[in-house]
């Protein structure tokens, strides 16, 4: 195993190392030595402010993967406060878009709902969310996915909701 890719457990510290493997658009890990095509942000040396701020601009950009992995460094940040489960639930929310993108349609599904469900937990608002309106859209693009209205692939129609 490449050192660079020892030591992906617990909370993030400055001594902890990201993995430098290329990866292709929708962050799926290609051979080592290829090109890589998705450059992105240092999230463990961000705040999890600036992490959030950054999940949001990815996301509403239609950038699933680095959305998903700047929260998911949000999470991992608050564990052990009241945000850690919203952060949770917005890094399942941009990788069951992710999963619809790379046709994995169960995987899309289960991602949506967890995320969803976690994410109306919290009040309209919080950190400049509206939850509910984000939760209605992830289980109605679900149910979509569900009943064949959306096929899942990269080029699955459907549109994500402005966080």
């Amino acid at each position: 195993m490449p050192d660079d890719a020892v030591g992906k457990t617990g909370k993030p510290t400055e001594t902890r190392n990201k993995t430098r493997r290329p990866r292709d658009r929708l962050g799926r890990p290609q051979p080592w030595g290829a090109e890589n095509a998705l450059e992105l942000e240092d999230f463990d040396a961000l705040t999890v402010e600036e992490n959030h701020r950054l999940g949001r601009e990815h996301l509403n950009a239609g950038r699933f993967f680095p959305a998903h992995e700047a929260w998911e460094t949000a999470w991992k940040q608050s564990r052990d406060t009241t945000d850690a489960e919203f952060f949770k639930g917005l890094s399942q929310l941009g990788a069951g878009y992710v999963h619809l993108l790379r046709g994995n349609a169960h995987g899309a599904v289960r991602l949506l709902r967890r995320a969803s469900g976690r994410i109306r937990a919290y009040p309209s608002g919080h950190h400049g969310v509206e939850t509910i309106r984000v939760a209605d859209a992830a289980d109605g693009l679900a149910a979509r996915v569900e009943t064949g209205e959306v096929t899942p692939g990269e080029d699955a129609a459907f549109v994500p909701p402005h966080v």
